[in-house]
Order: C-alpha cells, then sequence, then structure tokens
C-alpha cells in the first residue's frame, strides 16, 4: 500500500483465531438461554465491555455469569472453561508473518481483551510456541484491560497515536469487526476489514500489497 509506514492490527481472527459460536454453546450449558444477545460479534452484555476495560475483575465477572446463569453454585473453573472456549489458537505461520510485517513497517497489536483469556493466552503461546508474549513481533503490544479503553471507542485509537506519534494518514489499521472499523475511520486511520480466515493472514496481506 502506498504512503503506508505504520500498521495497527487487531488479534480476533486476524492472527488467532476465535469462534463466538462455541462460548454462546457453553453459555448455554451454564444455563445463559438468550445467548446470541448476552454474547455475540457485533454487540453483547455490558459484562463483557465491563471486563474488557477492567472495570470488573475476573471474580466479578465470574458472579455476573452466576446472576445470568440463575445458578450461583457454578464453579470459578466451569465459568473459565465456558468463557476460554471462544479462543481456538495461532496457525503456525502468523508469528513470523507478522516478523515479515515488522521489517517493512512499524507494527502495533490492539486487542480487545480480559484478564482470564490474557492469561490463558499467554500461557499456550509458552506451551505451543515457547513465546512469553508479543513484545519481539510488535514494537507495542496494547490490551484493553490494561489501558482501560475499548474499541471502537475513537479514544483508544487516539492513544496508540499520540503515544507513537503516528501519524493518521501513514497509518492501516486491520480488524475482523466492522464496527472496529468504524472507530478506526474517526480517528482519521486507513483502514481493513479482515474477512478471511486468520490462517490465509499472508495471502491477505499478500493481496493488499503489504508483503
Amino acid at each position: 500500500m502506498e504512503n503506508i509506514k505504520n500498521i495497527i492490527f487487531d488479534y480476533g481472527n486476524v492472527i488467532f483465531e476465535i469462534n463466538f459460536k462455541r462460548t454462546q454453546n457453553a453459555l448455554l450449558q451454564l444455563g445463559i438461554h438468550n445467548t446470541e444477545q448476552f454474547f455475540a460479534h457485533q454487540s453483547h452484555n455490558s459484562l463483557f465491555d465491563d471486563f474488557e476495560v477492567a472495570g470488573i475483575s475476573p471474580d466479578q465477572f465470574r458472579d455476573g455469569i452466576r446472576v445470568a446463569a440463575g445458578n450461583p453454585h457454578l464453579s470459578d473453573v466451569q465459568i473459565d472453561e465456558a468463557w476460554n472456549s471462544l479462543l481456538i489458537g495461532v496457525s503456525e505461520d502468523n508469528h513470523q508473518v507478522l516478523l515479515d510485517v515488522k521489517e517493512k513497517y512499524r507494527t502495533f497489536l490492539l486487542s480487545n481483551n480480559n484478564e482470564i483469556h490474557y492469561n490463558w493466552i499467554i500461557n499456550y503461546l509458552r506451551k505451543e510456541f515457547d513465546i512469553e508474549n508479543y513484545d519481539n513481533h510488535f514494537e507495542k503490544a496494547y490490551f484493553s484491560q490494561h489501558m482501560k479503553l475499548r474499541k471502537p471507542n475513537v479514544n483508544i485509537f487516539e492513544q496508540v497515536i499520540r503515544e507513537n506519534n503516528l501519524n493518521p494518514s501513514e497509518t492501516l489499521f486491520i480488524d475482523d469487526s466492522p464496527q472496529h472499523i468504524e472507530g478506526a475511520k474517526k480517528a482519521g486511520l486507513n483502514t481493513l476489514l479482515m474477512d478471511v480466515h486468520p490462517e490465509k493472514l499472508r495471502t491477505f496481506l499478500q493481496q493488499h500489497g503489504i508483503l
């Protein structure tokens, strides 16, 4: 892409595969019946937004799930397993893809995340890839629960731009969520909607002239 010097990547379903249906089914098993309204790709209960900006603790999040399920006896393990069922994994090539992109651009990660998912992902990366974190794969990795901000709100994009002295007109944001794309546009960023499986990340970037 002409004039692009910086790239901000989303994580879920851009780099790392996630599956909302799996968690909807798992929450249903816990006793939450309106799962497609309660937790979905483009909208969900405010409980999840609050958890992604560290507005509530993991214990408070779990209590919220117990209330929604009408079952105060659900264990932490039951809830965590249902919640983490969303997380599938990273295809073997994607970490090399990120390193290849980093050689050509300043790169950043910007993920809506939460403490329970983050801990699972870090443990997964250590076990499967012997990677401690994403410090080597990006100039900086941003996670919503650490920033206490979340996409698609424009202020999370503005913070990344400001902290790294980025020119929005020279910066590309890649995400699989249309609502996040709209938030990035409000911050003046160029955008690409990821519309293929994350295992095809390299091909997607090649097709758009990034690699």
